[in-house]
């Protein structure tokens, strides 16, 4: 009896806790309740698409987005203040500017342009047609504070130019703390014109503008920044790329009468191509590391010759960056990608066993009989074209060539060889003889020509040409600065905050 009320019993707990199991896996992930929101400063003016996009993302990837609005520059002065948040959007580069230099911003990303314009009411009673005509009596005019305000920033700039600013400013009816308010001033009848961003007044129908010749070829470039204490810098990057990218958050601008920037196409974890001289290897992958933990990307290397790499480039091949080895291979397919950066540069040296037994001394030393020379192959490499045009140069290339024993497609196969006591001398470069200090010696060469030049370039054909860049900035910044100098390179490019 006792037995069976336990089976019973035994039966009713196990059901219980099946009905609770169940339950609980019916509930959403605990990652989805735990994730943090991003705390986004806008300017105001630019509230309609970043708003929409913001809902956007949420929906798409279920990460809450606060948005708070205001003046571009009363933002960023409440930045410097509090410290706090994840991303900035201004309205204007000069914010953009200003909150560099003042450390306040890491990765930037342009998402559009706008331009200002006069702001009039529907059918524009007053018979407004120009700057000039602001100024006569009775004409009631706001304008956004030039301080604070892209617009005002903008506005003041252009107009001081043209040589108007100062009768404005003193006839200005108000002065507003945001480019929406002076449209609603207008939309109102509060004031008989306004200036505003063409996009501002495309979203009020009771509003028409006015282009005027001061503003011709004036605009202000919308961008969306990390804050460099942002405490999620691979979140906030992804929501930026989102709000940046062409088929993404540019539609919401592009809906909303600005002129979007050209943006990357969109996706969580962007996945790229690299290709890369073997050379650069010792000197970019921590670079390249920290880049893809902070962008929440991978990156893709492909290192080799780049004589192999160009080749594979003209058959058809599309990285979307190519970090070569010099310049030279770099001309051969220039017409693939954006034009070049050149970041550092490495001398050829002659490698030699430690103590140089050999007694080498210069580049004619690799003639005498008997001598094992290595070189790089002068097809599939720059160090390979380099050395062969420094030797022809020389009238040496018929004689070295016949002592060489090994012809290799990078450095890095040569001074495995040299160990190996295969070879007595290796022609490489500088950067390659930096790994092995503590077993080889370099004799360094006087010769004319006998220096390769690093240049990075982005590929025309990338949808992530954005990201690249931003790779770019990344190699450009102090730390990789620092990297390339101990890995053997002279610094070409100048050096950005880390």
């Amino acid at each position: 009896m006792h037995s069976g009320r336990r089976i019973i019993l035994g039966s009713l707990v196990a059901a219980i806790v099946l009905v609770v199991l169940l339950f609980l896996n019916q509930r959403p992930p605990a990652a989805t309740a735990s994730v943090r929101p991003l705390l986004v400063y806008c300017a105001a003016g630019i509230q309609g698409p970043v708003e929409a996009a913001a809902r956007d993302y949420e929906r798409e990837l279920g990460v809450p987005v606060q948005l708070q609005f205001g003046g571009s520059g009363t933002l960023l002065s409440n930045l410097r203040v509090a410290r706090l948040g994840d991303l900035f959007v201004a309205a204007d580069g000069s914010f953009i500017d200003i909150g560099r230099s003042n450390r306040l911003l890491a990765e930037v990303l342009p998402l559009a342009r706008l331009r200002p314009v006069l702001a009039v009411a529907k059918g524009n009673p007053r018979g407004i047609r120009g700057i000039d005509d602001l100024l006569r009596a009775g004409v009631r005019v706001s304008l956004a504070n030039p301080d604070s305000v892209a617009v005002g920033v903008a506005t003041r700039r252009a107009l001081v130019h043209a040589g108007k600013w100062a009768a404005l400013a003193a006839r200005a009816t108000v002065f507003k703390a945001t480019v929406n308010d002076v449209a609603n001033d207008v939309k109102l009848g509060s004031v008989d014109a306004g200036i505003v961003w063409d996009a501002t007044a495309r979203q009020y129908p009771e509003l028409e503008s006015i282009a005027v010749p001061e503003f011709d070829g004036v605009s202000s470039e919308v961008s969306v920044a990390v804050l460099r204490f942002c405490e999620q810098p691979t979140a906030a990057l992804r929501f930026a790329r989102y709000l940046a990218a062409r088929d993404r958050g540019l539609r919401r601008f592009s809906e909303a009468g600005f002129h979007p920037a050209d943006g990357d196409v969109w996706t969580p974890s962007p996945e790229v191509l690299l290709y890369s001289g073997t050379v650069n290897r010792v000197a970019i992958e921590d670079t390249l590391r920290e880049f893809e933990r902070r962008e929440g990307a991978r990156v893709t290397r492909v290192y080799n010759g780049c004589g192999i790499l160009t080749a594979q480039i003209k058959s058809g091949q599309k990285p979307d960056a190519y970090f070569a080895c010099d310049v030279s291979f770099m001309d051969t397919v220039s017409n693939r990608f954006q034009p070049a950066v050149q970041l550092a540069e490495t001398s050829l040296v002659l490698l030699v066993k430690k103590g140089n037994p050999s007694g080498i001394s210069g580049l004619a030393d690799l003639a005498r009989p008997g001598l094992r020379v290595g070189l790089a192959h002068e097809e599939q490499s720059a160090l390979g074209a380099l050395s062969a045009r420094l030797l022809r140069n020389a009238g040496l290339r018929d004689r070295v060539l016949a002592n060489t024993s090994v012809q290799s497609p990078t450095g890095d196969l040569l001074l495995n060889q040299l160990r190996s006591g295969a070879l007595d001398v290796a022609l490489v470069y500088a950067a390659n003889a930096s790994q092995v200090r503590d077993s080889l010696d370099a004799v360094e060469l006087r010769e004319p020509g006998a220096v390769a030049i690093q240049p990075y370039a982005v590929g025309l054909d990338s949808g992530h040409a954005r990201l690249m860049g931003r790779l770019l900035e990344a190699l450009e910044a102090a730390p990789s600065r620092a990297r390339f100098e101990r890995a053997g390179f002279r610094w070409n490019a100048p050096a950005t905050s880390p």
